[in-house]
């Protein structure tokens, strides 16, 4: 599948507003800097009347970028991703990172989630503070499996990852068996099991979890956790609501370049 890249000039401000329009209409992933935002979607469906609407007035580059070239440009700009020293995620090329209590591997390809985002970033800091062992674990939306992965890393007994693109799945077996996992079960799905899970991993976005919420609920044991991310400041307020309405109550939040993490139990 072929990508489409968007280059939009944009202040900071500006950018927080597009990235919120832009997912709504199927964003795949961002780049940002001081004065530009990069922004991805799959040229299948693009939805490209609605993309001009949003952009009307920005000055932008629209360039298609095919499969094979999206992930050399991928690999060669990726970095080793450093979350305090709790863990490094690094491609095979890179030197191991010391000191750091966990280490992932991964296969720099397309699949979102590579830590480089401040929402993977805070949803494995998160991690960090959560009794993994022996806990079942759903992840809602894996990409890569970095989650997955560090879940088992953390010494879950048993974790279901589902993703609904095929890629982000062929990926995910390849990240997981490079890291040596036996406890992750990867599906290509984008249906919440009818089983329940003690804790729950959601990095998507707010159309996405709020489309699933009922169900994400139902799938969680009695005082089991949710971890959300995918979603920006602006998002906290509508997210919380209707985590509330469904019996959540918010133990933790974080903030991290305009984006948010949530924490959540359930009663």
């Amino acid at each position: 599948m072929n990508h489409i890249q968007i280059s939009i000039e944009a202040s900071e401000e500006q950018q927080e507003l597009l990235i919120s329009e832009l997912s709504d209409l199927g964003a795949t992933g961002f780049e940002q800097t001081n004065t530009h935002l990069l922004v991805y979607f799959d040229e299948e469906g693009f939805p490209s009347y609605e993309v001009n609407e949003v952009l009307e007035g920005h000055n932008t580059t629209v360039q298609t970028i095919a499969q094979q070239n999206w992930n050399a440009l991928w690999e060669s700009n990726f970095q080793p991703v450093i979350v305090d020293d709790f863990c490094a995620v690094r491609a095979h090329f890179h030197e191991p990172v010391q000191g750091m209590q966990h280490e992932i591997l991964i296969t720099p390809k397309m699949s979102f989630g590579t830590g480089h985002h401040a929402t993977t970033w805070m949803m494995m800091q998160q991690m960090r503070g959560i009794d993994f062992n022996g806990k079942q674990v759903f992840d809602f939306g894996t990409g890569t499996g970095i989650l997955a992965i560090l879940a088992e890393k953390l010494g879950a007994a048993n974790i279901d990852a589902i993703d609904n693109d095929e890629w982000s799945i062929e990926n995910g077996i390849e990240n997981a068996e490079r890291n040596n996992c036996s406890r992750i079960n990867l599906y290509l799905d984008s249906s919440v099991p009818g089983k329940q899970y003690d804790i729950i991993l959601a990095n998507i976005n707010r159309n996405v979890i709020l489309m699933h919420l009922e169900h994400l609920v139902k799938a969680v044991v009695p005082q089991g956790l949710i971890l959300f991310s995918g979603l920006l400041t602006t998002d906290e307020e509508v997210i919380v609501k209707a985590c509330e309405t469904h019996g959540l109550k918010l133990i933790k939040q974080q903030s991290r370049n305009n984006w948010i993490s949530l924490l959540m139990q359930c009663a």
